[in-house]
């Protein structure tokens, strides 16, 4: 248990750990044409909110500072042997991203990727980026969100939806993340919403973007 209360299940821990250091690779190559759009250039600090396996190490140039906002401990392992690979210096953090102990206006950037579907109160996440950020700084986010409502996805990722967030550690196909970044008080918010063609089809209706403080 960490010091803000997440409590990482002994079994699918480290069986996420385990499952995103092997398809990592698969989902990013999926998802790395968003990513190089929105990760662009890049600050020397970036807070990242459930850094995970390292999975965005590669869009921070060396000698970055990745400040790692992430409870899951069996990834640990994994993260620092990637910012090594990176030469990216790590400041990791054991802590939830609806608290995560940094200061007001002391990020210029924070990033995220498949993450906002898992936290317990997006909301709150969302009221913690724009604590921590300072005037102009932005959030990008590469996002997996509900489907089109009355759509045969939709009802897939109704069907799946308790043994899918079982499995991934809380993970939820139903959000409408567009909706709760546009409602959360940023200057402005650039949603791009679009749909990838994978086996994991309650995945595949997702959104990226900046939003800016």
């Amino acid at each position: 248990m960490t010091d803000t209360g997440f409590v990482v299940n002994r079994a699918r821990g480290p069986f996420n750990a385990t499952f995103f250091g092997l398809l990592g690779p698969y989902i990013d190559w999926n998802v790395r044409h968003r990513k190089r759009r929105v990760f662009a250039d890049l600050p020397p600090t970036v807070v990242e909110l459930g850094s995970g396996v390292g999975a965005n190490l590669r869009y921070l140039r060396p000698g970055s500072t990745l400040v790692a906002i992430e409870p899951n401990v069996p990834m640990h392992r994994r993260l620092r042997a990637a910012a090594a690979r990176r030469a990216v210096r790590l400041d990791l953090r054991d802590r939830v991203a609806e608290h995560t102990g940094l200061a007001d206006r002391s990020a210029d950037c924070v990033i995220s990727s498949l993450v906002l579907c898992t936290v317990a109160d997006p909301a709150a996440v969302l009221a913690e980026v724009r604590r921590i950020l300072r005037p102009g700084g932005t959030f990008r986010f590469v996002e997996h969100v509900a489907a089109r409502p009355g759509s045969p996805t939709r009802a897939l990722q109704r069907l799946l939806r308790r043994p899918w967030a079982w499995t991934f550690e809380g993970c939820s196909c139903e959000r409408d993340l567009a909706g709760l970044l546009r409602a959360a008080g940023f200057a402005r918010v650039d949603i791009e919403p679009y749909r990838l063609h994978s086996p994991f089809i309650t995945f595949n209706t997702q959104i990226a973007g900046i939003a800016y403080a």
